[in-house]
């Protein structure tokens, strides 16, 4: 192996290292975001509230859209992360509704 080739693995690994982090940050934050929803779920149910609220859902995909702009990340792919996440979050709702 070249010293190149050798260089090329060492970075290839740094870089997969600094991916695991990313992705354990993501798991974490998700698990910290959907106990907050959890709540808003109860608080909803208890209150006779729809577990749907289209629209602040428009207003934060809009507000996310903007910063995957910012961020270099594409928008798109951002607007389609949230309505996964926000379609999950009605799922949960709906569940405390019954």
């Amino acid at each position: 192996m070249t010293d190149d080739e050798t260089r090329a693995q060492e970075l290839l690994g740094e870089l997969r290292r600094s991916i695991d982090n990313l992705d354990a940050v993501l798991v974490h934050t998700l698990a910290e975001r959907f106990r907050c929803t959890q709540e808003v779920g109860k608080l909803k149910a208890g209150h006779g509230l729809p577990p749907a609220d289209p629209a602040r859902e428009a207003v934060q995909i809009a507000r996310l859209e903007r910063l995957a702009v910012e961020s270099g990340l594409d928008p798109e792919f951002a607007k389609k992360f949230m309505r996964f996440i926000v379609d999950e979050v009605i799922h949960h709702h709906r569940k405390f509704q019954n």
